[in-house]
Formats: structure tokens, sequence, C-alpha cells
């Protein structure tokens, strides 16, 4: 399964309550009209944007701070292309394009399922997991079981990042509270860990 993540900000013009209904409006037009291989949405208030744990951005506050987390769960990659047209679709069209009318910056990743339930809901935290600045993908060490221990795969997930088309942490671990897995001292040397509450719209 993959998960097509965005996280946006309104514009700063944009009132909030109405930003959040058109967010509701649009999941609920995917739910009420899900296109092909489509397994479920959901947007989240989250207290602190991901990369902001970043070692090359954390003094830059303007790549921090609150903002929001959407979840698009898919099949595979033909699943993901079939939403991206049906975003903007008949059926669709006018939910979007309220969203996009009062959206301001926006960033986002595809992830891949490793292990657990991707049962977006249950999960009321999220951990994200970023590598030591400058160590390559060779030289990473194997996080995955690690970073899975102590997790309910019932309840909890754990997820990889497979594209990046912005700022995006390299695991992403879903779970009702914070799994031993992340613990600083546990972590190799370099990464970092950053966890943030989320809140279900």
């Amino acid at each position: 399964m993959l998960a097509y993540l965005s996280w946006h900000r309104p514009a700063s013009a944009a009132q909030r309550d109405a930003y959040e209904q058109a967010l509701k409006r649009f999941h609920a037009s995917l739910a009420h009209q899900p296109p092909s291989g489509f397994r479920g949405s959901a947007s989240f208030r989250a207290d602190e944007l991901p990369w902001r744990g970043r070692q090359d951005v954390a003094d830059d506050p303007d790549d921090g701070g609150a903002g929001y987390e959407d979840w698009y769960l898919v099949e595979d990659w033909a699943a993901l292309g079939v939403l991206e047209e049906a975003a903007v679709a008949r059926g669709h069209t006018s939910a979007h394009e309220h969203v996009a009318a009062l959206a301001g910056e926006a960033t986002g990743a595809v992830y891949r399922l490793v292990e657990g339930h991707a049962n977006l809901h249950e999960a009321r935290v999220a951990a994200w997991v970023v590598p030591a600045r400058g160590l390559g993908r060779r030289g990473r060490p194997s996080l995955e079981a690690l970073l899975g221990d102590g997790m309910d795969p019932n309840t909890g997930a754990l997820w990889r990042r497979c594209l990046g088309l912005g700022l995006a942490p390299e695991y992403c671990l879903l779970a009702p509270e914070v799994p031993a897995g992340i613990a600083h001292s546990r972590l190799p040397a370099g990464w970092v860990a950053t966890v943030t509450a989320r809140e279900p719209l």
C-alpha cells in the first residue's frame, strides 16, 4: 500500500474555519465517490510540520510550525495516478478547487507501508525519522526492525518514503502513543526523531 502525504497551510488571508471546512468537503467527496484503487483518506491538524527536525532547515522558522497533514491511501502506483486525475475531474473538481483557492504553501511525498495496519484514525502520534546529514543511502543502517520495536501492528504502522516532492522525512511511524523504537538512545548517531501530535478534522 502507498500513501500520498500532503503538508500544507492556508493562505495568509484565508480563515481557518473556512479552510478546514473546504478540506472536510474534499475528503468527503472522495469517500462518497472513491476512485479505483483508493483506500481512504484523512486530514489532520499537525502541531508541527515534520521537516522541522531536519538539521539543515531547523533554524528557518518558515520551514516549521503548525499546519495540516493529509493522507491519501492507494493500492499501488497505478491507483495513485488514478487519484491524481480523479481529484480534479467531475464529481470532485469543485471541492478540490475550493481548497486550492484558500491554500498557501504546500509540499508532499509518497510513502510505502512497511509493516502494521494502515488505520489512520487510531494513530494520534506521528514519529518522523530523518537520517544524519550528508549520509548517503548506502551508508544508512537498516532501521525498520528497530523503529517498529514496541509498535502494535494492529493499531500502528511504519511507513518508508519512496518519493519526495520536497522536504520529507525518511520514515514515519504512526501509533496511538510514542513507541520505544524511536528513543534517542536507540537511534544511530546523527539520526533525529521528531514526534508530532495530530488531531483529525
